[in-house]
């Protein structure tokens, strides 16, 4: 086996939706890069589970692996989640070289994503002077995923939204259906909900709610498998690789 193999790692879902995303959005990527092996696993409710692949991929004779978190934000999962089961892995398999990757967010790319669904929704590039965004992100207790939210939202606000309000569907506040409301008090009278999540689910259906019960003008659909996201997966996995490349340049070098 040449070259590092990417392993996907998703949180999961009990909702099948979640699943068939993260599926959906791997074959993308091969798409994008058909020489490259790509694998997927999950954190919880799901099956292949991340020591499942690895185990696989070690008997398979591979030595390089990248683990690329399919989260937006460096929260408790891309902190301590995955490290944790890396960690055993490299333990239990001292032959294969496993190499965390950044998480997704945050990125010019992932704003792309966020104004396609929106444009899909129904809105224009036009629309977006006259419109107020509400990002509603899954939600976090730490403080730098919420940054990373919230400077998400200054800057599609600098993209010509009239104004924009980060939203959460749990951990963390403004609700969704608050923040649309917000958005109202301030005058703005169409208001649009791009939900800031990558996969169907519990948390994007209460965001979904929230929007409804407020009475949203527009509500875009989660990010999914978009061309953009797909885009950033193997971005993502290029500065992991190339990083370990330098690495044992510089090893040899000395």
């Amino acid at each position: 086996m040449h070259g590092p193999v990417l392993l996907v790692i998703a949180h999961g879902s009990r909702d099948p939706r979640h699943a068939a995303t993260v599926h959906a959005l791997t074959r993308h990527v091969r798409s994008l890069r058909p020489g490259l092996r790509v694998s997927t696993a999950f954190l919880d409710f799901n099956a292949p589970s991340v020591p499942q692949v690895l185990e696989r991929m070690a008997n398979d004779g591979v030595q390089d692996v990248v683990a690329l978190p399919l989260l937006l934000t460096r929260a408790f999962h891309a902190k301590a989640d995955i490290p944790s089961v890396l960690d055993s892995a490299r333990a239990r398999h001292p032959r294969l070289r496993i190499r965390q990757a950044e998480v997704l967010g945050p990125s010019p790319l992932l704003l792309g994503a966020v104004e396609r669904r929106l444009y899909e929704a129904g809105l224009t590039p036009a629309d977006r002077v006259s419109t107020g965004l509400v990002l509603a992100a899954a939600g976090s207790t730490d403080p730098e995923a919420i940054a990373v939210i919230a400077e998400m939202a200054r800057e599609l606000r600098h993209t010509g939204w009239c104004a924009v309000r980060p939203a959460f569907a749990s951990a963390s506040l403004p609700r969704t259906e608050d923040a649309v409301r917000e958005l109202r008090a301030t005058g703005v009278h169409r208001v649009a909900v791009a939900p800031y999540v990558i996969a169907p689910g519990r948390l994007p259906d209460r965001i979904a709610a929230g929007a409804h019960e407020a009475g949203a003008d527009v509500l875009a659909d989660v990010l999914g498998p978009s061309p953009e996201l797909a885009r950033l997966l193997v971005a993502r996995f290029d500065e992991a690789a190339r990083t370990r490349l330098d690495r044992r340049a510089l090893s040899v070098s000395a």
